[in-house]
């Protein structure tokens, strides 16, 4: 075994520059317009088997003649796997690379989309919404409360406060700080519940996301910057070094994903 060891860090050490170099060419390509995880499709691997479907969530409650609203649409990947009819759907979305791809793809559509940050005010009147969805972004439960219809729907999946904890240690161990320390089930259903928000069901699930590249890794240490602050291949290359280590005697890279979701219900005043 030690023999092993004593090969592979020979072998990291003699590839040196073509690991910096690679990881650096990964670094420089880290863009995605919408939510679109392709290029480390085959590299990585998350999410695939939570203990529920968001989508069936949904359409478990969401009927054709239903008012939807969803926030942080991202690129509308997500809203349009829905199949909801346009003219009974409104989005927003913050983020200026996406609001202009939203603005090229949904509008034609005939989507009722709108430029909004999840947690400010949402550009839309009192009681317009039957059901309104967020999936992975900000929300302001004061809007929600504002903008549904007494009795309807706020369905949100959520990534939790410990997400991807131990890629961040393994990247940047000076960081100890969670971006997001509310991000947990409990607190946020006790906020919906103390704004007359009645649960009707929920979970929370953590999950393996293994890397098989450290290459993929870098490429999404950049994408997720808020989880990852700070991080740059040249001020972490050591760190980059021992996760090829772990990737040589290992196979794999391996963290957690922290999911959670929830259905409320607006009660009525």
């Amino acid at each position: 075994m030690l023999s092993i060891v004593r090969g592979i860090l020979e072998m990291i050490d003699n590839n040196k520059q073509e690991l910096f170099d690679k990881w650096i060419e990964e670094e420089k390509i880290a863009h995605i317009q919408g939510w679109d995880f392709s290029h480390i499709n085959d590299r990585y691997n998350e999410e695939d088997d939570l203990p529920w479907d968001l989508s069936d969530v949904i359409r478990k409650y969401l009927k054709e003649n239903m008012f939807l609203l969803d926030m942080e649409t991202g690129g509308g990947e997500f809203l349009l796997s829905l199949k909801h009819p346009f003219d009974m759907t409104s989005a927003t979305e913050g983020y200026k690379t996406n609001v202009d791809y939203c603005k090229k793809v949904l509008l034609p559509l005939g989507i009722n989309f709108k430029e909004a940050d999840g947690e400010g005010m949402l550009p839309f009147e009192n009681g317009l919404f039957d059901v309104i969805t967020n999936r992975h972004g900000s929300y302001n439960v004061a809007e929600l409360k504002r903008t549904l219809k007494n009795n309807r729907l706020f369905i949100t999946q959520q990534v939790g406060a410990e997400n991807d904890r131990e890629l961040v240690r393994l990247l940047i161990p000076e960081n100890e700080t969670l971006p997001f320390p509310q991000q947990y089930l409990e607190i946020k259903t006790k906020e919906l519940m103390d704004n007359g928000f009645e649960i009707l069901e929920s979970a929370e699930i953590f999950l393996p996301i293994k890397f098989y590249d450290v290459g993929a890794l870098v490429w999404f240490a950049r994408i997720i910057e808020w989880e990852f602050p700070g991080f740059s291949v040249e001020t972490h290359l050591e760190n980059l070094y021992k996760a090829q280590i772990i990737l040589e005697t290992k196979g794999v890279i391996e963290g957690h994903i922290h999911r959670f979701y929830i259905v409320s219900k607006k009660k009525a005043a």
